[in-house]
Formats: structure tokens, sequence, C-alpha cells
């Protein structure tokens, strides 16, 4: 059988399609919440029938780092991504969404490469270059974004008249329907296409709104259960997982519980001495207000070290590690040429900032802030359509991280 080797793992020729979906945002939390409440049919069947774990997520656990490593099957010591937003060599705050800072092949594009007709499908049209790198659009491979839908073209993303196809109008950004628009055209293009292999990323803006067993989370996960169990009927092996988990950080009196960190290290050292970057930052602000549980500290000054800094707050109510630059990277297996010389991260209640006016929090009044970023938000569920085979569910007993999720999907399954 023909193998496809990438970052260490052989993975085999699908016999049938595969079909990988990462819940953005997907707290297991809510899958254990559907569970009990009997709404999610489809999804608890794979977890009694199928196989259910919890998985080791990639920190800090941010949408972009996490996507990579799924679509890579590697940490991102090996793809290099290893937030939404870093400061570059040159002291420029750049977003790490240009597919030349991914410094991985891609699993859809090493098996296209050797004839597989492979699909990916995003909700932010930010995920889309690098999802879709290296991948020869001109040979019935198809990369696209919900957010974008309507401007798909053959030769920007290998589909046109993606609307006709899902057969639903251009979702709103910050609506369900965005993510929801992304399984249907997921499950369009499986029943007309019958590809290989699919990747269908979705967005978390629901799960920053709505807790687990609130009615519009559990509308939400009523409606991707059902489009879920319709992959399954088609014919596909599917594997779920998420890129992060959610927690509240919010105080008892609703307002986010954040730390400002640059403005307690300005106090300390002076203005411009250290440099804090919030890795969560994207342009969608309505999500979160760039507040996340994971922030970098570049030292630009002479007054600021890292063992000056990390003393400074390491003891600080709602700072659950500080570490250098070393640490965190042997810690996370993260770049460290990527990385700060500081790694602050926040407990499960607590999001950490820069200064705080750098912050716009009025797009957060409608609801308690949830977010995600820290470690506490690194375990994301785990799930198959099909059972494990004997030797995967022991490897899994020993350790699982969710960018096992494709070998698993193609090479784990009992046929």
């Amino acid at each position: 059988m023909k193998t496809i080797e990438l970052n260490g793992v052989a993975y085999g020729w699908p016999r049938q399609p595969v079909v990988v979906v990462c819940v953005d945002g997907g707290d297991p939390a809510y899958f254990e919440q559907g569970r009990e409440d009997g709404i999610m049919p489809n999804l608890a069947r794979f977890m009694r029938e199928g196989f259910y774990a919890i998985a080791d997520g990639t920190v800090p656990s941010f949408t972009c780092p996490n996507n990579m490593s799924l679509i890579t099957g590697a940490p991102p010591s090996v793809h290099g991504i290893s937030g939404n937003y870093y400061l570059n060599e040159a002291g420029e705050a750049v977003v790490m969404t240009g597919p030349e800072l991914l410094r991985s092949k891609t699993i859809l594009a090493a098996f296209a490469d050797a004839g597989a007709k492979v699909v990916s499908i995003t909700a932010k049209d930010k995920l889309r270059k690098q999802l879709g790198k290296d991948l020869d659009l001109s040979r019935g491979n198809i990369s696209f974004s919900a957010e974008f839908a309507d401007r798909s073209t053959l030769v920007e993303n290998g589909i046109e008249n993606v609307l006709e196809l899902a057969g639903m109008p251009q979702p709103d950004m910050y609506s369900m329907d965005l993510s929801l628009f992304v399984l249907e055209a997921g499950i369009k293009l499986l029943e007309r296409d019958q590809p290989d292999l699919m990747f269908l990323s979705l967005t978390d803006y629901i799960q920053h709104k709505h807790a687990p067993g609130d009615p519009v989370a559990n509308e939400f996960y009523v409606r991707i259960d059902e489009k879920i169990g319709r992959l399954v009927e088609l014919g596909a092996v599917v594997g779920v997982t998420a890129d992060h988990g959610m927690n509240d950080k919010s105080k008892a009196d609703g307002t986010p519980n954040v730390i400002y960190l640059q403005d307690i290290l300005d106090a300390e050292f002076g203005v411009g001495d250290t440099r804090v970057i919030c890795p969560i930052t994207d342009a969608f602000v309505r999500h979160h207000g760039a507040l996340g549980g994971f922030v970098r500290v570049w030292c630009r000054g002479s007054k600021a070290t890292p063992a000056a800094i990390i003393a400074l707050i390491k003891d600080m109510p709602g700072i659950a590690m500080a570490l250098t630059k070393a640490e965190v990277c042997q810690r996370f297996d993260l770049p460290p040429d990527r990385e700060g010389d500081v790694a602050v991260i926040g407990d499960i209640g607590t999001v950490i900032g820069a200064a705080a006016a750098e912050h716009d929090l009025s797009n957060l009044s409608d609801a308690r802030l949830r977010s995600h970023g820290s470690t506490t938000e690194a375990r994301v569920p785990f799930l198959l359509s099909r059972p494990a085979s004997a030797d995967f569910q022991q490897r899994a007993a020993q350790g699982l991280k969710s960018h096992q999720i494709f070998e698993y999907a193609i090479n784990g399954v009992v046929a």
C-alpha cells in the first residue's frame, strides 16, 4: 500500500474519504454537556462506539498554532507557527498567517502531490493560505474560507460558485452560520467529489459568548452534530478535535479579569524598556478583545532582564507561570526564534493584556469574557467515528496529542 511520510509519520493511503473537523473553541465541557443532555446523538455515538479521549493540544492554546499542528501532524518547533501574532527580528509586530512563515509541508499537500484529491475549508480566511500552502489547485484540489466564500475563484481557491454549492447565503462573520457553512460545503463536496482527505476548521465566536449548556451553545452543537452525522452517512471516516478549549475569564461583577502586564512593566522598568505582545491578537476583536491567557515579553532596553521580570510577576494572583525563552520552548515544543524573552501564562480565570489603553473592550459588554491561550485551555476532545485499533488505543493511553488526529483517522481506525 502506498504511504506518505511527513514529519516522522508514515500515513497509509485512505481506504475511504477521511474528514477531520476542528471545532474551534470546542472545549471538552461542551461535548460532555451535550452528551449528558442527549442533544448530540452522532457525537455521543462516536464517544460510545468509536474512539473518545482528551488530548493535549498546542500551548499557547490559540487558533493558528493549533490548526497548523493539526494540518502538519507536528508541534510548533517543527512548523514554526507559535501564535496568531509575534515580534519579528526587526522589532515589528507581525500577524503569523503568511504561508511563508509555515516551515512544514501540510498533510494535505503531501497527499495531493502523490495524487490524492484534497479539500481544505476554514471559517476565517486568516488560516486559508497556510492550510492551502503548496496545494496544486489546478488538479481538482480545493481551499477556501467561509468568510470569503462569495469571492472564491478557480485560480485562487480551486472552486467557484461556492454559495450555490452550499445552498446558503454568505454568512456573517459573527454568527454560528460561519461554521455551519464550512460543514455544509464540506458535505456537498464529499457527496459530489468523494475527496480522499478533507480538513474543516470552524470558528469559536459562539464559545466566546456562550457557556456549555447555554441555549445558543446547545443550538450550535445540535447543528454541528447533525452535519457531522451526514459526513458519516456519506461514507467518511470522521475525526473531530479542537484547536483549544474555552474558560470564563470574568470577575464576579461580569467585567473581564485582566492583568495589564505592559502597564506593570512600564511602571517598574520605564516606558519602552519592554514590549508585551499578545499572540491571541487577530482582526476579530468582538471575540476576545485581544485578551488571552498567554503573552510574550521582549526586553528592549537596558533595565529589564528576564530574571527581573519573572521575579516581579511570578507570584502575582492570576499568573500561573512566568518562564524564560529556553524554559517555555523546552516545555511546550516551541521555536526559539519566534519566542519572546519571557512567556507569561495566566491561570484558569485570568487573561493577560498589554497596556489597558491598547485593548478595546467595548464589544465585550454583551457577555462575560470567555477566552483561551493558557495551559488550562490546551486539553481538547479527540473523537473518531470508528473504534481505534488495539495498538493505537495503547499508544493513546500513554499520551495523546491533538496533532495526531490525521494519523489516527487514517492509520488507526478499525476497518
